[in-house]
């Protein structure tokens, strides 16, 4: 088939690699000039596992191309997929002016039948809206043209992308023609496993589907959070306690890691607009706000564990910072703790030296050149002459450390684990202070 697809973020560069790889012709458009003329020289914009070398045997087999041009993307695809951004403000309200723009180039530039799939996060009610301008444009064409229109939400993780859009544990398609449902089963053949993979409903259902889970596994990060506070000040290790309750089928292990909080392009943003959503009709939702609150203090959790071991002396002091993503396996540092970790330590007049296996250039790009911060290109660098080592993502490359080296660099033998990826047990025989989230009496205890 001839996909359009517009809008090449995250979920936009993976659904055209992974639809190219099984056939599909893919045409992505995107208004930023720059980014398409790095992707035609095979420079992506984002890091995700597996991605790069898709882009580039596609591109080269001529199944996947790059353009600006509207009409022509217009123009190519059957299937038009949408997958522009849709920011929420710190109010909750979704700034829908690229969706909106996107329909109304569609609408604009349309010469026959066109299956619009937007699979852009947003409000209830906005599909329907999104039908009205088209309706609208078209009738100012003075032309008769048919379309349909579904939300059809995607539910990937960074850093897992390319993985979870090949094999999707479910489809979700919300429209009000069932009979466009020929057209979708041919796009996503290659990853139905059965009929009942795909699972149909109205468009508003979807539109809400897509908020609630997203909210709902946020929910869940906060929950453990809140329990580790809890258990920090019982005196109780919170990583026996996720064990036990995650070793119940009921709950789970996923989404249960205790830590500084959440970030990313999705949790926040959704959260947001879901209290914004509920607001606006009249019902305060006091659970997603616990949520967002929860989530809010988490992310002071580190800067207050390091007032708590030195003080309010941080002025004149350096910090080795690893990790700058929101999570591993991912260059995103949209909302990541390690930003308000960072700015928190910079008000205080202290100093950073951080390291990041692929967010580096984003973290440039943000604050630019500055004296207090100082972007190394290995972690041990980031040890040098400072005071302490902070981690603010599990990456891999941070699992399992040289306690010997860490101890002998830092001027002061601290760790404070935003991740809870070190036993406080083997730290602390090495002769280094431990802070972790929720570790109990393990937190401020010394050998």
């Amino acid at each position: 088939m001839k996909v359009t697809i517009f809008g090449i973020g995250y979920v936009g560069l993976v659904q055209a690699a992974v639809l190219a790889e099984v056939g599909h012709h893919v045409l992505c458009i995107d208004v930023d000039a720059k980014k398409i003329e790095n992707l035609k020289q095979g420079i992506l914009p984002i890091f995700e596992p597996n991605l790069s070398t898709l882009i580039t045997k596609n591109v080269k087999e001529g199944r996947l191309c790059f353009s600006t041009q509207e009409k022509k993307g217009v123009n190519h695809g059957l299937i038009q997929l949408i997958t522009v951004g849709t920011p929420s403000d710190s109010n909750g309200f979704t700034d829908l002016q690229s969706i909106n723009s996107v329909v109304h180039s569609i609408a604009k530039y349309m010469e026959d039948y066109k299956m619009v799939l937007n699979k852009s996060t947003v409000p209830v009610g906005t599909t329907e809206q999104m039908r009205d301008i088209m309706i609208n444009t078209i009738k100012k064409r003075g032309v008769k043209l048919n379309f349909d229109i579904a939300f059809n939400p995607e539910f990937l993780k960074e850093g897992t992308a390319v993985t979870d859009c090949v094999n999707p544990d479910r489809i979700i398609i919300g429209t009000d023609n069932k009979l466009v449902l020929k057209l979708i089963y041919e796009l996503y053949s290659p990853f139905i496993q059965n009929r009942n993979f795909i699972i149909l409903m109205d468009i508003r259902s979807a539109e809400l589907t897509k908020y609630t889970a997203n909210c709902m596994l946020a929910t869940k990060i906060s929950f453990i959070n809140e329990i580790s506070n809890l258990a920090e000040r019982l005196g109780v290790d919170i990583e026996n306690v996720r064990q036990g309750i995650g070793s119940d089928s009921r709950i789970g292990s996923s989404f249960i890691q205790p830590g500084c909080g959440f970030g990313g392009s999705c949790f926040p943003k959704d959260i947001r607009a879901l209290i914004r959503a509920s607001k606006d009709i009249g019902y305060h939702p006091r659970l997603l706000q616990a949520v967002e609150d929860v989530n809010i203090s988490q992310k002071n959790k580190l800067p207050d564990l390091i007032k708590q071991h030195f003080g309010n002396s941080l002025h004149g002091r350096t910090f080795a910072v690893w990790g700058l993503s929101f999570k591993p396996n991912t260059n995103d540092v949209r909302e990541a703790p390690s930003r308000i970790l960072m700015e928190m330590l910079w008000s205080s007049g202290a100093s950073i030296q951080a390291f990041d296996p692929k967010s580096m250039d984003e973290i440039k790009l943000i604050y630019g050149l500055r004296n207090d911060l100082k972007l190394v290109t290995t972690k041990e660098l980031a040890l040098e002459n400072a005071d302490g080592l902070i981690i603010c993502t599990e990456w891999d490359d941070f699992q399992n450390p040289d306690l010997n080296l860490i101890k002998k660099t830092l001027k002061e033998s601290v760790i404070f684990d935003g991740r809870n990826l070190y036993d406080p047990e083997i730290i602390q025989k090495e002769g280094l202070i431990y802070y972790g989230i929720g570790r109990g009496s393990s937190n401020r205890k010394k050998c």
